[in-house]
């Protein structure tokens, strides 16, 4: 696999702020994943990333321990050189936010919490080249197991409206939790993890397990183009405001991004969720680092690439402009394209009052470690 020609190379003093940078907290989200790719590696992503070129920096990370910001930064600098990568514009990446939100739940049913959150369903079932049936939409990772071969899965309308109502897992409803609002339910879908403060007194976590597979459809596009709000007032504050003024609309809002995410429950005592500061475990298996971990299309990049992030008109992590080392490791439906991330802010209201406004363009630089350098060296 050779290194996509969409990436420039630069050097470190090309980068805004780098000098300023806190490496030493970038450094301790990437040596998690440095410990994790002992027992599964990650996939090579389509723009030429070699997994097997960070061996090297993996060891080095899994060995040195750093001690102050110059150290780390120093490591960095010895194991990489960083690249542009621009969007497939031509012009500057684009970065949202994300964030774990902070809920209250019941265990049961009841007259207040109705909205369940649903663990994944037995007849979901993986979709590749190798089953997918002629026809079907070669976008869709999951489907319907049926007897005579899978099929495109209920979408969020089916399943609202009661189309597995009755399904069990081991005997078990699939009903995780219930919540008390549509809206709270949703955008724990599109985070893809949550903090439930539970109603008989446990505290517990839910995190992506699977999904519907259809096309992720974001509310802030529709309203935007149904003249609800203007574009480039769409945050996750704006739109919760709409659908509080609009309530007999949620559903028609709602069912229109088909995409339908299932969870699975965590205890706190489980591995990588016994530090509260830490986010919850994504894509890339190791628990997210609030300000410091990427979401990133995961189709074109290599979970553990270091990116450096430039984007002077995002202040909302803290009032200066958002210049920081981020480590990719989690990805989503709407990131999509070679200069698209999504940050990830912390947990809880505070964390959701910054991931909501952030809309903002950037310049990504990829850190491509030395070996797929020509003439890079050491």
């Amino acid at each position: 696999m050779s290194l996509s020609q969409a990436f420039r190379e630069k050097s470190f003093d090309d980068l805004p702020g780098w000098d300023e940078d806190d490496h030493l907290a970038a450094f301790a989200a990437f040596r998690r994943s440095a410990f994790h790719v002992l027992t599964k590696p990650y996939r090579s992503g389509g723009l030429g990333v070699d997994f097997n070129a960070f061996t090297d920096a993996y060891a080095a990370a899994r060995t040195v321990l750093p001690t102050d910001r110059r150290e780390a930064r120093a490591f960095f600098e010895r194991q990489f050189i960083p690249a542009q990568i621009r969007a497939d514009s031509g012009g500057a990446g684009l970065v949202t936010g994300f964030y774990e939100p902070v809920v209250d739940a019941s265990p049961v049913r009841t007259e207040r919490f109705t909205v369940p959150l649903l663990s994944r369903p037995a007849d979901l079932v993986d979709i590749d080249d190798a089953n997918r049936p002629p026809g079907m939409d070669p976008y869709l990772a999951f489907g319907r197991a049926t007897p005579n071969g899978p099929v495109e899965y209920f979408d969020r309308g089916e399943i609202e409206r009661g189309a597995l109502i009755g399904k069990t897992v081991d005997s078990k409803g699939l009903e995780i939790a219930w919540l008390a609002d549509k809206v709270d339910a949703f955008f724990i879908h599109v985070q893809g993890a949550a903090r439930l403060t539970m109603t008989d007194g446990r505290f517990c976590r839910v995190t992506y397990a699977a999904k519907s597979g259809q096309r992720f459809t974001g509310p802030g596009k529709i309203l935007s183009e149904l003249g609800e709000i203007p574009l480039q007032a769409v945050t996750m504050q704006s739109i919760r405001a709409w659908f509080k003024a609009h309530p007999d609309r949620i559903d028609e809002i709602l069912w229109r991004n088909r995409s339908y995410i299932f969870f699975r429950e965590i205890s706190l005592g489980e591995p990588g969720f016994d530090d509260p500061e830490l986010g919850p475990i994504a894509a890339a298996k190791v628990p997210l680092t609030p300000g410091r971990s990427l979401a990133v299309d995961r189709l074109l990049h290599t979970f553990g690439t270091p990116f450096y992030i430039d984007g002077p008109s995002l202040t909302a992590f803290d009032r200066k402009p958002f210049r920081r080392l981020m480590i990719a490791q989690d990805t989503g439906s709407a990131i999509t394209g070679p200069a698209r991330g999504d940050l990830f802010a912390g947990t809880g209201d505070a964390a959701g009052e910054i991931a909501g406004v952030v809309r903002n363009s950037a310049d990504f630089y990829a850190l491509i470690p030395r070996p797929l350098v020509p003439g890079a060296g050491r």
